[in-house]
């Protein structure tokens, strides 16, 4: 846990260098811009791709089948869709990488894997009904 209070401190301060960096580069102007471009395009993504993940999770549900992959895409798309919306360039590249299928299947496994920790140490209770 002591390792996500690093996290906090850690990734901001790289984010806030690479602006720096990028406003130093290619000039204080360019970087907005970019910044605020990567947010539009983001929000726009996040919310086709959040939409058709809710219709696939509200299908599941009207079928009786439990929703979870579509929970999981989801759920990835919402946390992309936050990333995405947050300046700086590093949370842009994984909140994009969330938004879309064929790379948000990389981080599909790690949380599979962190569900099943959960569940394993009583933290996620599935109901069956």
């Amino acid at each position: 846990m002591k390792w996500i209070i690093g996290l906090f401190i850690l990734i901001p301060a790289i984010e806030l260098y690479i602006l720096m960096l990028s406003g130093k580069t290619i000039g204080v102007a360019n970087t907005f811009l970019l910044i605020i471009a990567s947010g539009i395009i983001g929000g726009y993504f996040a919310k086709r791709q959040g939409l058709k993940a809710f219709r696939e999770v509200s299908d599941s549900v009207k079928n009786y089948q439990a929703p979870g992959e579509a929970a999981i895409n989801g759920i990835s798309i919402f946390v992309g869709a936050i990333l995405v919306v947050l300046p700086g360039f590093i949370s842009d590249i994984f909140g994009f990488m969330l938004l879309f299928a064929p790379t948000r299947n990389l981080f599909k496994p790690l949380v599979y894997r962190w569900v099943r920790k959960k569940m394993k140490n009583g933290q996620v209770i599935v109901m069956k009904s």
